[in-house]
């Protein structure tokens, strides 16, 4: 059977791309952050997951405010990384897993979960830009990929605890996958940051902080943070971490943080990376 064996929590910060695809992550600047990501890539090196179903949000890339999906899940057997304005980013195309995707759409929509399936989405920073956060630049993706595209832009967005049972509920179909794979579930976005008006360049280090032990420490004081605390105390784009919460939820109970990375600034948002465990 499938076995769901890890989750990452991690910030997907345009500019972190543009650094790799540059070559600048060894100037002073990105240094330190990117030193941070050496034990990330070594724990995907040493652990070889076989699928990582990405859970980010698209950035008017594949979907509109024409058409706004809450959970979009991507069935196809590639994905072709987006253009954003300025050309695709040179990197792998995205090999996706078909047969798992479509067993966790129909797992999901009978545990009432209103999925849109994607038989075809390009796929943005949201979701490469972790690729190259825990992989590097290799020739290829050292991992299948299902994409899960979450609504985080346009109000109403899911809920946290919407979020956390979706993740069980991912879990759950994982578990039933009558396959022998190692999976992993990544959360992706945040952390706190704000991207525009008075607030621009906003960062909340105490928050964010609370937010990475709270993972393992508080389960149900994340789950039940709403949309104005998010706000308030990440900025307008920190609602971005209720995808976190799809991963932990696709985690054990006693999941166990083994690695963690902090840094501010990345660009003008502060970044995070965590690494669960289940035991």
């Amino acid at each position: 059977m499938a076995n769901l064996f890890a989750g990452v929590g991690t910030s997907h910060v345009p500019g972190i791309g543009a650094a790799v695809d540059h070559d600048k992550t060894q100037l002073p600047y990105w240094k330190p952050l990117f030193d941070g990501y050496g034990p990330a890539r070594e724990w995907m090196e040493r652990e070889k997951p076989d699928v990582v179903i990405i859970v980010y949000n698209d950035h008017a890339s594949a979907f509109s405010l024409e058409l706004i999906p809450t959970f979009a899940m991507g069935v196809a057997a590639e994905f072709q990384p987006a253009d954003e304005g300025y050309g695709p980013r040179q990197v792998p195309v995205v090999e996706g897993h078909p047969e798992l995707a479509w067993h966790i759409c129909e797992s999901l929509i009978m545990d009432e979960f209103d999925m849109t399936i994607a038989n075809k989405m390009p796929v943005d920073h949201g979701l490469t830009v972790p690729l190259s956060i825990m992989c590097g630049q290799p020739e290829a993706w050292p991992c299948k990929v299902i994409p899960l595209a979450v609504n985080v832009i346009q109000y109403p967005q899911p809920r946290g605890s919407r979020c956390f049972a979706l993740g069980k509920a991912i879990r759950a179909a994982v578990d039933s996958f009558d396959e022998d794979l190692k999976v992993a579930v990544w959360g992706t976005g945040g952390m706190s940051h704000q991207l525009q008006g008075e607030r621009a360049g906003f960062v909340n280090e105490p928050f964010d902080t609370a937010f990475l032990n709270d993972l393992t420490a508080d389960k149900e004081r994340l789950i039940n943070i709403g949309h104005t605390e998010y706000m308030r105390e990440a900025g307008s784009e920190g609602a971005e971490l209720v995808m976190w919460l799809i991963m932990l939820g696709a985690l054990d109970k006693d999941a166990k943080e083994v690695y963690r990375h902090y840094h501010v600034p990345a660009s003008n948002t502060a970044a995070g990376l965590i690494i669960l465990e289940n035991p």
